[in-house]
């Protein structure tokens, strides 16, 4: 191309949360950027929750942070409420949660890409990739202006074949009053890939004025919360309180009547919804035993009215979304300013993805986010952040970017993705990580800093301060292991203070401090260090005495997994030589091509005995057939 400013070395097609990691990321680590968006005044735009994190949605917001990327201190910049997660479980399914000003979090963000060097942002609707000899070679927009690129990441979100449905009022568009891109998704058809249909959607916005507060319990903001990124000093943002509510039996009565005015109820909507964040009227439905939901109002912003109705999402049409609303006890005059919708749209199904997320048929290519069948911005994130770092690495020749199941929940994510697939709105949770306890929130930084410094995304400064903060752990937990506590009054005291059995003999102080009912406090106590040591090191040193066991048995099963992942399957294996696999089985193989025979494992309806066949015959097969 004679024109050298219309050609890059990535582009990302798409602003969303996947979509600016993924430019950012790319940006940092050296390539020349182009991010383009249908709407730039909806880069990061919060459509839904205005909210950061969750159960699992945490820890891969602290780990997109300990990677390098910007979405932790997005949120800590712009949130207006903290809360923890299930404080009153372990360390491994405890998660944070902002509640965050929607319009600061787009503003905050959109000017982190505008000032990134290398990056431009741009306002553009991509309607087809140019590929030549089945790699990519850039995107052409909806002016007909083409930009080169020898890698694309499409981040397309809600946008491809996007519909809104309001009751039976259907409207093209990729969030309520955006355009859709139904030309890119027929290019996708065209190109060979297989779409399907997904479906998710998003509550009214109600007057606060209009709402008697009074009515619903206030859930606050944590005092002195821990900020999201490793790197935040504190927090700025006035805090601000959400409210807890319920439907009620006639609110439950009112749906059951206009089932069939729903658009998901009344035949209109084709795409699969999601299982875990459902509509009311799939409450109401799938759950008829229930007498009342959570209806949970959030403030969108600071200087907005605008109140987020959690557990209010419907597809109904507006006289009767108006009917429930004011049949919510302190709802009975709420005012909607904007009301509930439905919206379904195309997906990419993601088996037909490399672990990279490059698309195994045309080189360069990658995709994230919801297009790959995920649900949630985290979700979207981390995905964005990892197809980003890939694209750069193929770009500069540096080996890919890969984490296993045992590294971080974006490996597992991911890898979920690429060896089951999706049919529904896939969301992350702690139990679809084998390996949480080391995979907690509290350790994303000790995981995953060093990599991130590794692809040039973290700088010196910050690795120091992980390593130093590793030594100062490891040298406490041998400190504490060596010391003998011995009876005594002033020692039993402090037990039975803590309701815990006295002592008649010396023991080991980290014997003391796996009790459920003790904490570090008792070491400050009975056998301070003679340099205090910092807060996060006092909380790794007691998670890590505490869950001593468990950790130790996590590690042996992680060694177990990785002998199998050790194990690489050649791209051209054919598994009709491996006797014993079922047709089923031999299709599903061919579909997914596993990496190695730990991806091999996890693909639905592989037994023991298919597993151990391949092994044997990779086993048989010389090195290089093996990939080793």
């Amino acid at each position: 191309m004679e024109n050298s400013a219309l050609s890059y070395d990535v582009i990302v097609v798409g602003a969303g949360h996947a979509g600016c990691e993924a430019g950012l990321a790319a940006a940092r680590m050296g390539c020349r950027v182009l991010v383009l968006a249908i709407d730039l005044d909806k880069v990061a735009a919060m459509p839904c929750s205005p909210s950061i994190g969750g159960t699992a949605k945490g820890q891969i917001v602290k780990e997109i942070d300990a990677l390098g990327g910007e979405m932790a201190r997005v949120a800590d910049q712009t949130a207006i409420q903290f809360r923890t997660l299930n404080t009153k479980k372990g360390p491994a399914v405890q998660s944070s949660r902002t509640q965050n000003d929607k319009n600061r979090y787009h503003i905050t963000m959109k000017a982190v890409l505008e000032r990134q060097p290398g990056l431009d942002l741009k306002q553009g609707m991509v309607e087809r990739l140019i590929v030549e000899n089945d790699r990519i070679c850039g995107v052409e927009d909806h002016t007909g202006l083409v930009y080169e690129a020898p890698a694309v990441v499409l981040a397309t979100g809600t946008f491809l074949s996007g519909l809104v449905h309001i009751g039976f009022r259907s409207i093209r568009a990729g969030r309520a009053g955006e355009f859709a891109s139904y030309g890119l998704a027929e290019h996708l058809r065209s190109l060979g890939f297989s779409l399907g249909r997904l479906k998710t959607g998003t509550p009214p916005r109600l007057h606060r004025a209009s709402i008697d507060f009074s009515k619903f319990t206030p859930q606050s903001s944590e005092e002195n919360p821990t900020p999201f990124s490793f790197s935040s000093q504190g927090i700025s943002m006035p805090q601000v309180p959400s409210y807890m509510g319920h439907t009620n039996a006639r609110c439950h009565e009112i749906v059951r009547r206009n089932l069939e005015k729903s658009a998901l109820y009344g035949g209109v909507i084709t795409g699969t919804s999601a299982r875990y964040c459902p509509s009311f009227e799939d409450k109401v439905v799938k759950f008829p035993e229930r007498d009342r939901h959570h209806v949970i109002l959030e403030h969108e912003g600071l200087e907005t009215d605008e109140i987020y109705a959690s557990g209010l999402g419907n597809s109904l049409p507006v006289e009767i979304q108006l009917q429930v609303v004011h049949a919510v006890e302190g709802l009975e005059e709420a005012r909607i300013m904007r009301p509930a919708y439905a919206i379904e749209y195309d997906y990419v199904n993601p088996v037909q993805l490399r672990p990279t997320l490059e698309t195994k048929t045309i080189r360069g290519l990658f995709l994230a986010g919801q297009i790959n069948g995920t649900s949630g911005y985290e979700e979207a994130a981390g995905q964005g952040l990892w197809a980003g770092i890939n694209a750069a690495c193929q770009i500069q020749k540096r080996p890919p970017f890969l984490l296993d199941r045992s590294q971080a929940y974006i490996a597992v994510m991911v890898d979920d993705l690429i060896t089951r697939g999706t049919r529904e709105p896939y969301r992350m949770f702690t139990s679809r990580a084998e390996y949480r306890l080391m995979l907690r929130e509290d350790n994303a930084d000790l995981r995953l800093m060093e990599k991130g410094h590794e692809l040039g995304l973290i700088d010196s400064e910050k690795v120091r301060h992980v390593r130093e903060l590793r030594k100062e752990i490891d040298s406490e937990i041998r400190r504490i292991r060596s010391i003998v506590i011995k009876p005594s009054e002033d020692v039993n005291r402090y037990l039975e203070s803590r309701s815990s059995p006295a002592i008649d003999n010396g023991i080991h102080l980290d014997q003391l401090l796996k009790r459920g009912e003790i904490d570090y406090g008792i070491v400050r106590l009975l056998a301070p260090p003679d340099e205090p040591i910092s807060r996060r090191a006092e909380v790794q040193t007691q998670i890590e005495i505490k869950y001593a066991g468990y950790i130790e048995r996590q590690v042996r099963e992680i060694e177990k997994f990785r002998h199998l992942e050790r194990m690489r399957i050649p791209e051209g294996f054919d598994y009709e030589k491996v006797h014993g696999l079922s047709k089923e089985l031999r299709g599903k193989l061919d579909a997914v091509r596993p990496a190695n025979l730990g991806q091999a494992s996890r693909i639905d309806g592989m037994t023991p005995a298919a597993l151990t066949a391949m092994m044997i015959l990779l086993k048989a097969s010389p090195p290089e057939a093996s990939g080793s």
